[in-house]
């Protein structure tokens, strides 16, 4: 048996999967507050991952005890999914100095643009980086922390990610490995080091070797749970702990992304886009983050800030719910009537908007109606993503395949749009939870069940039911009103 935890912005999930049996026989889920402000402030308190982990998993092995094989007793290895870029600042006493920034916060804007100005300019960073620094990574916000509480961040012991600190909890070993560690802003992706030039620039006050964690390759065993942790979900003493990884970089694996070819578009609360290479690529448009992947590869990839979100906001002022919404945006035609959203509610990264405000263009009094409304809403975080793989395909980044995950790949209609706006064919798993089944796949990998390969293909298994292919009327008529939604981009950019 082997488990898996993504602790993302909404909740933590948790899965138990059955080796011998190739499936997941138990799901939980906790959900996570979150503190914000319209300043752009997004935080959590970490200690709020740690009882959504306990609850979720807690539900994960109360749903797998009904299968006649599970046995707490027979888990193996647990593997640690978690939100990219937050920060998490320990003191002496491994109690957190403050709240986690989160990888949505742009409070830190200003920080952000402090550091690359102390790099050289963006293009001396990149250099440095083989990264944009960009606001929502993690040097900024240590920045801003240094600013704002400089007493606290004397303080400072240990600098980690979310998913270092479950790492963390879990076995007392203070690890990160190269995916996740590369959104931070301040590793080297090219050498997978960290980079004291630029982490001087930023804690001047601090041992860059002192306060952040070892760095292992993602096929290393992180630790063993501790005695007591063990003891709490009744583990036997030997559960090994994976290195882990960023959200991103389990999603990757969790839907088979470890080769070229493919590509991963996530619909969740944010919208990502990101395919595999096994060789850096130095001619990369700098608006694509040149992650490292947690299969010791590289990870480009497009994130986007508003996605569900975006739709979210209308259902919340209409007051309706999913199924309503998707059936209102069904009931208006392509391009809603020549209403155009901007849909950048949170700010955005890509386009680089991080100060932006939603924007709703075109409305007269024949077309202000919900039907249109939705239908806008929809299309427009469409064309954010489109705007991405655009610089894909300007990359030389070509994929054969889109594989849809996050709660709006359920959405028949988008799903539609997706394929036809994007001129791609799109299908999804079987499996919902990629990110965490991700980490369950790279902890088998990391206790030699296998290579991550076969794993892939033993463990993921496409939906056929929801493959979807372009039409190509729809693709000409999408490309006028995608062409009209960059004309209105351009506007502000």
């Amino acid at each position: 048996m082997y488990i898996g935890i993504d602790c993302g912005t909404q909740g933590t999930k948790a899965i138990v999967v059955d080796f011998s049996q190739r499936k997941v026989i138990g799901i939980g889920y906790a959900k996570h507050d979150l503190i914000e402000q319209s300043n752009g402030r997004r935080e959590q308190h970490p200690n709020w991952w740690i009882e959504a982990l306990k609850h979720a998993l807690e539900i994960a092995l109360r749903q797998a005890k009904s299968s006649l094989h599970f046995s707490p007793n027979l888990v193996k290895g647990i593997g640690i999914s978690g939100q990219q870029h937050g920060l998490v600042i320990l003191d002496k006493y491994d109690q957190p100095l403050y709240n986690a920034k989160l990888w949505c916060d742009t409070e830190t804007t200003d920080e952000n643009d402090e550091l690359i100005e102390k790099l050289g300019g963006q293009k001396a960073a990149f250099e440095k980086l083989g990264i944009m620094c960009q606001t929502g990574y993690t040097a900024s916000k240590l920045m801003w922390f240094r600013k704002h509480y400089p007493e606290q961040f004397t303080q400072i012991k240990k600098v980690m990610l979310p998913h270092d600190y479950l790492n963390y909890w879990l076995t007392g070993n203070f690890c990160t490995e190269f995916g996740d560690a590369s959104g931070t802003g301040y590793f080297d992706i090219i050498n997978r080091k960290w980079s004291n030039e630029v982490f001087s620039k930023i804690a001047p006050e601090l041992v860059m070797n002192d306060v952040l964690p070892t760095l292992l390759s993602a096929e290393k065993k992180l630790g063993v749970l501790k005695p007591e942790i063990a003891a709490l979900f009744g583990f036997n003493k030997n559960v090994t702990v994976s290195t882990g990884g960023g959200d991103n970089m389990m999603g990757a694996i969790g839907t088979g992304n470890i080769h070229e070819g493919i590509a991963t578009m996530s619909l969740g609360t944010s919208g990502t886009l990101y395919a595999s290479t096994n060789r850096f690529l130095s001619n990369l448009p700098p608006m694509i983050a040149n992650f490292c992947s947690s299969s010791n590869g590289w990870l480009p990839l497009i994130c986007v800030m508003n996605m569900t979100s975006s739709n979210k906001q209308l259902m919340n002022l209409f007051q309706i719910d999913i199924n309503e919404f998707n059936l209102l945006a069904q009931q208006s035609t392509i391009g809603a009537n020549g209403i155009t959203v901007l849909p950048f509610f949170n700010g955005e990264r890509v386009p680089p908007l991080p100060n932006a405000k939603a924007s709703i263009l075109g409305l007269d009094s024949s077309n202000f109606t919900r039907e249109n409304l939705c239908r806008a809403m929809m299309e427009s975080t469409t064309f954010t993503l489109r705007y991405g793989l655009d610089l894909f395909r300007q990359a030389g980044l070509n994929t054969s395949q889109i594989r849809l995950i996050g709660g709006g790949s359920k959405s028949t209609l988008w799903r539609q749009m997706i394929s036809d706006v994007m001129n791609a064919e799109v299908v999804c798993l079987q499996e919902d939870e990629a990110a965490a089944l991700g980490a369950a796949i790279q902890a088998m990998w990391a206790n030699g069940e296998g290579k991550l390969k076969s794993l892939c293909e033993e463990f993921i298994h496409l939906d056929e039911n929801s493959r979807t292919y372009p039409n190509q009327l729809r693709v000409a008529s999408y490309q006028e009103i995608y062409n009209r939604y960059i004309k209105t981009l351009e506007m502000i950019h």
